[in-house]
């Protein structure tokens, strides 16, 4: 893959990302806050984006998502293939639900 490839599937993302946030935040705030790990502060704001923003904001080179896990522990968590996954997994969610939102500011 070339390097002007993965910039084009970085924005690509980035706008999936965007509508997808968007019409979560629409459908549920409360849930898409927690689904999103975003504040209501950057929820507001993503759910008032009009399609030019979200188009302009989705053509940056940069992901604008993120992984909301940081350690191993987690990550071996959801990606466990034991006969307890589903325990496995539903423990991860409570940690990520229990860590603080991404302060955008």
């Amino acid at each position: 893959m070339t390097t002007e490839q993965m910039v084009n599937e970085v924005r690509e993302l980035n706008l999936s990302y965007l509508m997808l946030a968007q019409q979560m935040i629409r459908e549920d705030k409360d849930t898409a806050l927690f689904r999103l790990g975003i504040n209501k502060d950057m929820a507001d704001i993503i759910e008032q984006l009009t399609p030019a923003q979200i188009a302009k904001m989705s053509s940056f080179s940069t992901l604008l998502c993120r992984f909301r896990f940081d350690d191993r522990l987690l990550l071996d968590m959801l990606t466990s293939h034991s006969k307890d996954r589903l325990m496995s997994a539903s423990h991860a969610m409570v940690l990520m639900a229990g860590r603080p939102v991404e302060a955008f500011a």
